[in-house]
C-alpha cells in the first residue's frame, strides 16, 4: 500500500491551467515593486510557486504529532516568504507555529479581540500599530513599557494580544514580504516592573515571535532604556540563534539614530517624528470597532477568528483606558541631527527576531 495523503482530492489533481491561475491568486493586488522585492530579496519565482507551496505541503506526513489545522496555498506561502524559500526551513517554521500552540493551550484558547485579557491589552495600546508603513513598506508596531498596569494586564494576555494582532496584519501579503517594525519605549519603565519579566516568559515570548511565527522583523528598537534592560540581555541570550543577534537596537535617549533607520516622516512625535502623538486606540478601535465601548457585537472582516461582544457593563469599566505615560526622549520632533562620533554607541544590535 502507498502513502496515505493527507490532502483533499482536489488538491491531488490539477491541471497546468489550474495551477497559473493559483499563482495570479496568491500574488494578487501585490504592486509590481513587491513582486520584483520578493524575486530579488526572498527566492520568490511565479513560475513554481505551487510546486514550493506543494513540497511543504508533502512534508506535513512526517510530523504525525502535531495537528496541521491549516494547510491552503496562501497559508503556507507566508512560511515560505518567512524563510526566503528554503522548504525545509518553512516547514520547520509551520511545525513549529502549531506546535507552540498545542503546547500552550491555554494561550490560544478564546483567542479572540473579545476575550477579557486580550482586549485589556489592546485598549491599553499592546500593541500599538500604526497606519502608515515606513519608506521599505514595513508596519510599525509601538509597545509603551511603563503602562504596563501588572494588576491589569499579565505578560502573558499581551504577548497573547500581539500574536493576535500579528495574525491579522499577516494576512496582508505585502506585510509577509516588506515585514514588520517594533519600536519599544523604556520610559518610566521601573525597575520593580523589569522584575517581573522572568526568564520562563522572556523564553516564552521569544519562542512565539522568533520561531513560531511567519513574520519578516526587519528590526526591534529600543527607546530610553534604562541599566536594568540592558541587563535583561543576560536572560534572553541563552533563548537565541547565533544569527539573530542583531536587530535589536539600542537608542537610549537620543533618537537620532533611530530616524537613521525609520524617518522621522513616519514616525510619530513621541519618537521625534512629524506624525501627531500616538491614539492609545487606534489599533484597539481597528480589532474591536470604532464603538468599542458600546453595547453591541462587531466583526472584524478581515479575520473571522474575532468576534467582539459586550460582556457587561464590569467588564467594560474594567477596560478603560487609563492616562498614558510617554517617552522622555530628547529630540525635538522632526528634526534630524547629524551622527557624531560617539553618538551612536548606545545602538548596538541586540536581538533579531527575523
Amino acid at each position: 500500500m502507498g502513502p496515505v495523503s493527507l490532502l483533499p482530492k482536489y488538491q491531488k489533481v490539477s491541471t497546468w491551467k489550474g495551477d497559473l491561475a493559483k499563482m495570479t491568486h496568491l500574488q494578487a493586488g501585490l504592486s509590481p515593486e513587491t513582486i520584483e522585492k520578493a524575486r530579488l530579496e526572498l527566492n520568490e519565482n511565479p513560475d513554481v510557486l505551487h510546486q514550493d507551496i506543494q513540497q511543504v505541503r508533502d512534508m506535513i506526513i512526517t510530523r504525525p504529532d502535531i495537528g496541521f489545522l491549516r494547510t491552503d496555498d496562501a497559508f503556507i506561502l507566508r512560511f515560505l516568504r518567512a524563510r526566503k524559500f528554503h522548504q525545509a526551513d518553512a516547514f520547520r517554521l509551520l511545525a513549529q507555529y502549531f506546535q507552540y500552540r498545542q503546547l500552550h493551550l491555554d494561550m490560544f484558547k478564546n483567542f479572540k479581540a473579545d476575550d477579557p485579557g486580550i482586549k485589556r491589552a489592546l485598549i491599553d495600546g499592546f500593541p500599538g500599530v500604526l497606519e502608515n508603513r515606513d519608506h521599505y513598506g514595513r508596519k510599525i508596531l509601538l509597545l509603551f513599557a511603563a503602562n504596563w498596569d501588572q494588576s491589569r494586564n499579565s505578560f502573558t494576555d499581551i504577548l497573547r494580544a500581539i500574536l493576535l494582532s500579528l495574525e491579522v496584519l499577516i494576512e496582508d501579503p505585502e506585510l509577509q514580504i516588506n515585514g514588520f517594525i517594533l519600536i519599544i519605549d523604556w520610559s518610566n519603565f521601573s525597575f520593580k516592573q523589569a522584575s517581573k519579566l522572568t526568564p520562563s516568559i522572556l523564553k516564552l515570548a521569544i519562542e512565539g515571535l522568533q520561531d513560531s511565527f511567519p513574520a519578516r522583523f526587519g528590526g526591534v528598537h529600543f527607546v530610553n532604556q534604562p541599566w536594568y534592560i540592558h541587563a535583561l540581555y543576560t536572560l534572553i541570550k541563552p533563548f537565541l540563534k547565533d544569527k539573530t543577534r542583531k536587530r535589536i537596537f539600542l537608542h537610549g535617549n537620543n533618537l537620532n539614530s533611530l530616524h537613521q533607520l525609520i524617518h522621522p516622516e513616519f514616525l510619530p512625535s513621541e519618537f521625534g517624528g512629524t506624525l501627531p502623538p500616538y491614539d492609545m486606540g487606534t489599533w484597539a478601535r481597528t480589532l474591536l470597532g470604532p464603538d468599542y465601548s458600546d453595547e453591541n457585537d462587531y466583526t472584524h472582516t478581515s479575520y473571522n477568528a474575532m468576534h467582539v461582544k459586550h460582556t457587561s457593563s464590569n467588564l467594560e469599566r474594567e477596560c478603560s483606558p487609563k492616562p498614558m505615560k510617554r517617552s522622555q526622549s530628547v529630540v525635538e520632533a522632526g528634526t534630524l541631527k547629524h551622527e557624531e562620533k560617539g553618538e551612536n554607541e548606545n545602538t548596538q544590535p541586540l536581538l533579531a527576531l527575523d
